[in-house]
């Protein structure tokens, strides 16, 4: 693991780190899932090897989730204390760029909403869901930096991107960059 940079937001940590989101020692981790919860491959297939069937277990309970929401479960064997699931789009569907918006809200509201500290997120929809890396970074980096400044009461004092390929790091750390 590799921290990138950290912005100072109002008092709160914006970071970019690459690794593997599923080591990460924060509150929640945000897993990039489908709309039935069914954690299969990429991401999502990572944090139930590594956490435990009981992540599927729960989310199977959950059922549904809504493209553009997110719904939270315990995180089995992971060294975070939840997994946050939040449905990303698939490119095609339409509506692509809201859609991811308020699935990058919905899990930053779970967490605050939860009283969390610290959250890590992936690039939601950018692997095989086929969203453009250049505007999944563009879209995740502004809205977390909107959250933060909209949202000083937030419980949320850490919010992170955890990015583990170095084709979406370059994106990221461009978006990053530009943050001033």
């Amino acid at each position: 693991m590799k921290i990138i940079g950290e912005k100072n937001i109002n008092g709160k940590t914006l970071r970019l780190v690459q690794g593997d989101i599923t080591e990460r020692a924060v509150d929640a981790i945000v897993n990039a899932a489908n709309s039935h919860l069914q954690h299969g491959g990429g991401v999502a297939g990572a944090i139930v090897r590594k956490g435990g069937q009981v992540i599927q277990e729960e989310s199977d309970r959950i059922g549904f989730v809504a493209v553009g929401h997110a719904a939270v479960t315990g995180a089995g064997k992971l060294p975070c204390r939840y997994v946050i699931h939040a449905v990303g789009p698939r490119m095609g569907e339409g509506d692509e760029d809201n859609k991811l918006k308020n699935a990058v809200l919905s899990s930053l509201m779970l967490a605050s909403g939860k009283g969390l500290k610290s959250i890590s997120l992936p690039a939601i929809s950018s692997g095989i869901f086929g969203f453009p890396k250049d505007r999944c970074a563009e879209i995740l980096m502004r809205e977390a930096l909107n959250y933060l400044k909209e949202n000083p009461k937030s419980s949320l004092e850490v919010v992170e991107f955890c990015v583990y390929d170095d084709l979406s790091m370059g994106y990221f750390k461009k978006e990053f960059e530009k943050l001033g």
